[in-house]
């Protein structure tokens, strides 16, 4: 069963683990080191602490193993920006659109936003899929990267 959850300061080693290999062939970066994950980590934690919460940075967790991370950050006007990355033996197996869904149900519920945008490389149709299968449509593209939107549903009362 996937799942999102705070990360802890335990994760540093998880973290670098889905921050490394494959994983970053659309990311644009290096590996992640041990000091780069232990300092990722602990922003994520002091980030959930705030008030208001500007970016929310969630473990992707699959029967008590921490395969990805899931971030939700906040724009003005309601606007929010979701983007995700997993470890890649943990690929192909649905993790990613369950995170996703999670975060969209998270974001138009107890997060208020109104609105979401996500991206990714043309290259990584994997990723596009994912987005689609959570309910986001593909807007266009914005700095060479696919983009793509969903709003929150409002059915009016009667």
């Amino acid at each position: 069963m996937t799942r999102l959850r705070p990360l802890t300061a335990d994760d540093a080693p998880a973290v670098r683990r889905v921050y490394s290999g494959a994983a970053l062939a659309f990311l644009g970066r290096a590996e992640m080191g041990e000091r780069e994950a232990v300092e990722y980590v602990a922003r994520a934690r002091e980030g959930a602490a705030a008030d208001p919460v500007v970016q929310y940075v969630l473990g992707v967790e699959v029967d008590g193993d921490l395969v990805g991370v899931a971030k939700l950050g906040r724009r003005p006007g309601g606007h929010g920006r979701v983007s995700y990355v997993l470890r890649e033996d943990s690929w192909g197996s649905g993790h990613a659109t369950s995170a996703v869904r999670d975060l969209v149900s998270f974001a138009f519920g107890a997060g208020g936003f109104t609105s979401l945008g996500a991206k990714h490389h043309p290259a990584n149709h994997a990723s596009g899929r994912v987005l689609e299968k959570s309910g986001f449509t593909r807007a266009g593209w914005y700095g060479g990267m696919v983009e793509y939107r969903r709003y929150r549903m409002v059915v009016p009362r009667r």
